[in-house]
């Protein structure tokens, strides 16, 4: 892997998790994401984003010692607090993961899989063979918000997906760049990596809608607004890509 010689990380892996309001199921999520992982020396990250209810209260009282908790004031936004994970996390692949578990994680493996060939591996819903579970309205609205995503990351049918697996120097390089705060930060990040000329895999995941989403159809407009900004971003040369991929390799 094009980052193998400079990792200085000495866990194998961080998970992420973004939070906010989730004092009913972040308990649930972090026994199983601790539990499925008690083999590996891993960290969880959850960032909680500015949450209202007892969501960091709930963490602290698991008592779990690979989990740490980063908060701050204020409801900044998913892709704001996925940054900050990224920026924090210590391992040498990082996995991104929702608080609902919404893609469950034993398909951690599917990812897995192609760590050694790709610095991005990308969990799908909008494969042949993945398994979905969700509102008609939002599987409409994601095809269709597709057709538009693509005209930045190409090739990549599911953007979206809140389950990514990252080599984990480039996900911190990746995130330096980020801009968006916001659920468009899905698709800036991919565009980064990919002008990078980093590898993208997608690959089928399971997934399933987890009562109490805090996705709203009026998010779907707001992205597609976000995408006009990494257009504009990458025009202007707002994105430092640093080293590319065959750069790394000379």
């Amino acid at each position: 892997m094009i980052f193998a010689s400079i990792i200085l990380a000495k866990l194998e892996l961080t998970v992420v998790i973004p939070a906010y309001n989730e004092e009913n199921r972040i308990s649930r999520t972090l026994r199983a994401i601790h539990d499925y992982f008690s083999g590996r020396h891993h960290e969880i990250i959850v960032v909680d984003d500015g949450s209202t209810d007892g969501t960091i209260a709930s963490v602290h009282a698991l008592g779990i010692p690979t989990v740490r908790v980063i908060s701050y004031s204020g409801n900044r936004g998913k892709g704001y607090a996925v940054r900050e994970g990224m920026l924090a996390s210590k391992g040498r692949y990082v996995l991104l993961s929702d608080a609902d578990l919404s893609t469950p994680i034993h398909c951690f493996d599917d990812l897995w899989a192609h760590h050694g060939d790709h610095e991005v591996v990308v969990g799908s819903r909008g494969l042949q063979s993945s398994q979905v579970n969700n509102h008609w309205y939002r599987v409409f609205l994601g095809k269709m918000g597709n057709k538009l995503i693509q005209t930045v990351v190409p090739g990549i049918v599911d953007t979206q997906c809140g389950f990514k697996l990252f080599e984990g120097e480039a996900a911190r390089h990746i995130f330096r760049q980020q801009r968006l705060e916001g659920f468009g930060f899905d698709f800036e990040v991919l565009s980064i990596a990919q002008h990078m000329g980093l590898s993208l895999k997608e690959v089928p995941v399971r997934w399933v809608n987890a009562e109490g989403s805090k996705v709203r159809p009026h998010h779907y407009f707001s992205t597609l607004r976000e995408l006009g900004q990494v257009w504009l971003n990458h025009r202007k040369g707002v994105y430092q890509y640093g080293l590319t991929r065959s750069e790394l390799y000379q």
